[in-house]
């Protein structure tokens, strides 16, 4: 599942960043925002909107802040859409609508806390600066260790306190002269579904918090909430992406509490059929898409390839299939089941070696430099868990990336160090690091007996869990490829 532990002040409301879907009809047309601010810190002002759910870029518009701290601009919008007015490193929630006419005045130096609004539109507005001011910035509304520590009973207390706060300070300030449905609606989404969110994910994030108890039993009734329809197929949280974030847990929670594990080799694809099976209208694509995403960087890449391929069925009007399919071209080069790089190297001893002579054998990548100190901290490890797979199928394979040759035959030879090492001419420069892509080192990575990726981020040679993962590891290329659908099997 996806978790997120809330920070003070980082906001109930901007823990996501939430925008109109494209698949919602409306109008297209403008919002103007005029504004001053006092104690200029920046010569500019912008709108962000996030217009496509699956895209991580946003549409930005800017805005000159004169020598007075004024500024205008004027804003197209698809509809009511949630935006991000952004100043300096400041940032405060926007919910917009054509024909919206806002001014806008802040402190330079503390745009959230400040803002306030006149003009078309001001009332939604306010009121996203008073939830902020309500109950972001009280930490008695967050959830963060303190009530993750809690046992069932206590934290669903808390969890029905803060809904029931949210939705008394809603009826008393809401109506339907000043505010839209499209914001009423979105509103009550964002109550519903953070409530709906923390409830779910709890039993797993407290796992991860509290390490020093098993995972928490949860009453037979826990997860009953999950039984109504009208919390899945919600036409009316459209707009919310906590309702999209609350869908793809609840995909994850199916997957899982039927049996099946993150770490087994088809549980995107479970992931994938349950919500194209289990949602309807608009938001089934994109939680859809949302689990493509997940399987391009931690799935298989065939098996990736053929969701991707199935996907276009549920995207007749092509607004997510060309995102996704630039997503995959991006992350497929170290899928799991991607073809690692051959190279051509020579050891310490002198002798040339390449990667597809280890055909065959499991091989642990260790991207390392005699100038690092965190890599030389692994080797005594290195060489133990050499020593724990001695006559095993498994190559531990250490690519040097120095510059200075005589310096690491030194070592490797001087310290008789065990597993196969090799020097990449060119150090960080060089094209074998290139071609890994790597950034800094230590860099591990495990191959499988075919040569392909099965981790790119395998526990580190210093870590106890590496024994476990690495026996895990022998022959799970070929379990990978029985669970991948046959060319005539999807449609």
């Amino acid at each position: 599942m996806a978790y997120s532990l809330r920070i003070p002040g980082a906001g109930l409301l901007m823990a996501t960043l939430l925008a109109a879907t494209p698949l919602v009809s409306r109008a297209q047309g403008t919002v103007t925002l005029m504004g001053k601010v006092s104690g200029k810190t920046a010569d500019s002002v912008a709108v962000s909107i996030r217009e496509n759910l699956l895209d991580p870029k946003e549409q930005t518009t800017y805005a000159a802040v004169n020598d007075r701290g004024e500024f205008r601009l004027a804003v197209q919008v698809s509809g009511p859409t949630r935006a991000d007015l952004v100043y300096d490193d400041d940032v405060a929630d926007l919910f917009l609508e054509p024909g919206m006419a806002l001014e806008v005045k802040f402190k330079g130096n503390d745009l959230a806390a400040t803002i306030r609004y006149k003009g078309k539109g001001a009332e939604p507005n306010t009121y996203l600066a008073e939830v902020d001011e309500r109950f972001t910035e009280i930490d008695g509304f967050q959830v963060l260790p303190e009530n993750i520590m809690f046992y069932e009973t206590g934290f669903l207390h808390f969890l029905d306190y803060r809904r029931k706060e949210q939705l008394k300070f809603y009826d008393n300030t809401i109506d339907q002269e000043h505010y839209s449905q499209a914001f009423r609606d979105y509103i009550k989404a964002e109550i519903d579904y953070s409530y709906a969110n923390d409830r779910l994910t709890y039993q797993d994030l407290r796992e991860q918090v509290v390490a020093t108890e098993g995972r928490l039993k949860m009453s037979p009734t826990y997860y009953d909430f999950l039984k109504d329809q009208a919390l899945i197929n919600n036409p009316a949280a459209i707009r919310s992406e906590l309702y999209q974030e609350f869908l793809l847990n609840h995909v994850h929670y199916l997957a899982t509490s039927s049996g099946h594990l993150r770490s087994e080799p088809n549980f995107y694809q479970v992931c994938y059929d349950l919500a194209k099976s289990q949602l309807t209208g608009p938001t089934r694509p994109i939680v859809m898409g949302r689990v493509l995403k997940e399987s391009f960087r931690f799935g298989h890449v065939k098996q990736s390839a053929a969701m991707l391929a199935d996907f276009r069925a549920a995207d007749p009007k092509g607004e997510y299939y060309p995102l996704l399919a630039q997503d995959f071209e991006t992350h497929k080069a170290f899928a799991i089941g991607a073809l690692a790089p051959n190279f051509h190297l020579v050891t310490a001893k002198g002798d040339s070696v390449s990667l597809q002579s280890f055909r065959g054998k499991l091989v642990y990548i260790n991207f390392w430099r005699t100038t690092s100190g965190l890599a030389l901290r692994d080797l005594p490890y290195a060489a133990e868990l050499i020593k724990k797979f001695d006559g095993k199928n498994i190559v531990f394979l250490n690519v040097a990336l120095d510059e200075n040759e005589p310096a690491w035959k030194q070592l490797v030879i001087g310290k008789k160090l065990p597993g196969v090492h090799v020097r990449a001419a060119g150090g960080m420069r060089s094209a074998m690091a290139k071609a890994y892509a790597i950034q800094d080192v230590p860099a591990y990575f495990l191959l499988a007996e075919d040569g392909t990726f099965l981790n790119t981020k395998p526990k580190r040679l210093s870590s106890r869990a590496a024994v476990d993962e690495i026996k895990e590891s022998f022959g799970k290329a070929s379990t990978y490829s029985s669970t991948l659908p046959a060319a005539n099997e999807r449609k």
